[in-house]
């Protein structure tokens, strides 16, 4: 028997951005091309299919923002939005499975009626992670270490997980940092995909986007290539294993 392949979502507009991350969550997952497909979600819809197609959804990041004003959205973003939203939905209801990470948290806390503001920020950079009790327990996060470091880089966040979401992990600055939803959907804010050097290519892209002072850059890519972040992957392994399901 083969396996159903999982689905990476881009909702990056960078090309180059999305193709290194795409290639991060293969890596992470320890999956092949058949078992980790790819759909750019800023350029095409959601197939009709996607769901019959595939056991499971990895939602990249973005430069995009839920909290965005409407008016200043393009027709893309609107868009996108709207998909994940329906693949939220869908994971909500223990019809797929799905991870949404970074930007995508976002869109999941929004539909689930939580608030997202620009409140809880966390420049580009490692930052220390610690799982809740019910995240210590959780069949995805349990096996990591208690404390951890992660990868991040977001404008916004929120102070408390959506109504019906299990929170998973959590830090000062951003207390959401993890949560899950029924049994299959899933929501980071921080990258759980990138290698340290990864995350620094991925900085350069983006170094004038307001994420950190561009002057910065060095420091910062500095303290990223000196810091461990052994944990996020095997999170993402985990989630692999149990919901890359046989077709």
């Amino acid at each position: 028997m083969t396996s159903a392949p999982l689905l990476y979502v881009c909702v990056r507009p960078q090309q180059g951005a999305a193709a290194a991350e795409y290639e991060s969550f293969r890596a992470a997952t320890k999956l092949d091309p058949a078992g980790l497909a790819s759909h750019d979600l800023v350029r095409d819809a959601l197939p009709e299919d996607a769901f019959e197609r595939y056991s499971g959804f990895l939602i990249g990041g973005s430069p995009f923002n839920i909290t965005d004003p409407e008016s200043s959205k393009t027709d893309a973003q609107r868009r996108l939005e709207a998909d994940l939203e329906r693949i939220a939905a869908a994971a909500a209801e223990q019809a797929t499975a799905a991870m949404f990470t970074c930007f995508g948290i976002g869109a999941v806390t929004r539909l689930l009626g939580g608030e997202v503001s620009r409140g809880y920020p966390e420049d580009a950079g490692p930052v220390a992670v610690a799982l809740t009790t019910d995240g210590e327990a959780d069949p995805v996060l349990g096996g990591l270490a208690h404390r951890f470091t992660a990868l991040s880089a977001h404008k916004e966040g929120s102070a408390v997980p959506p109504p019906g979401a299990v929170l998973l992990a959590t830090n000062e600055n951003c207390p959401v940092q993890a949560y899950r939803v029924g049994d299959r959907l899933y929501a980071t804010q921080f990258h759980p995909e990138p290698t340290t050097r990864a995350f620094t290519e991925r900085m350069a892209v983006y170094r004038d986007d307001g994420y950190f002072p561009a002057s910065d850059y060095d420091e910062i890519a500095g303290r990223v290539l000196a810091a461990s972040v052994t944990e996020p992957v095997r999170m993402l392994r985990a989630f692999a294993r149990r919901f890359a399901v046989a077709a």
